[in-house]
């Protein structure tokens, strides 16, 4: 009978169970942890699980992330359409923020409603200093700026075409 012996208790390959001094610490906090539901469905609480999240469609991420810049009073809120123009993402928005405070803000309430709309984990740069916050949130990227970084850099004219305006 094949076993796998590490520091604590010996796990059986052929039944997955474990034996020794560690296996019955285990099996007690299974024990308490099935009790305290037990005990909750009897005391009459509750117990739900948290709603699955809705699919992410760029479009909605879209959405999403200027409803939220626009209600958090971001300024100058600017999209730009990368379909068919780059891989990187369906989306661009670009956004300013007062200061290095409103664009860590914006930030991180960008990624908590992501999070809680539609589980997407997002990866960002730069929150902790401020100036110039990229949250990459899969189809949509997102570049948030303090007003001098943004006229410095100028991504706009990067990517938008001269036919789209910057209105």
């Amino acid at each position: 009978m094949p076993s796998l012996f590490c520091r604590g208790p010996t796990f059986n390959l052929d039944t997955g169970l474990a034996s020794g001094p560690e296996s019955a610490r285990i099996e007690k906090e299974d024990n308490v942890l099935s009790l305290s539901s037990d005990a909750a469905t009897a005391a009459g609480t509750r117990v739900t699980a948290m709603a699955a999240p809705r699919k992410a469609t760029s479009d909605a991420t879209l959405a999403l992330i200027v409803d939220t810049l626009s209600s958090e009073k971001a300024e100058d809120i600017v999209q730009i359409d990368l379909r068919g123009r780059s891989e990187m993402g369906d989306h661009m928005v670009i956004a300013t923020g007062r200061s290095t405070r409103q664009v860590s803000a914006l930030s991180e309430k960008i990624m908590d409603k992501l999070k809680s709309e539609f589980g997407v984990l997002c990866k960002v740069e730069g929150k902790s200093a401020g100036d110039w916050v990229l949250i990459d949130a899969g189809d949509v990227i997102v570049h948030l700026f303090r007003p001098e970084v943004r006229e410095f850099y100028q991504l706009e004219k990067m990517w938008l075409s001269p036919s789209e305006s910057t209105a």
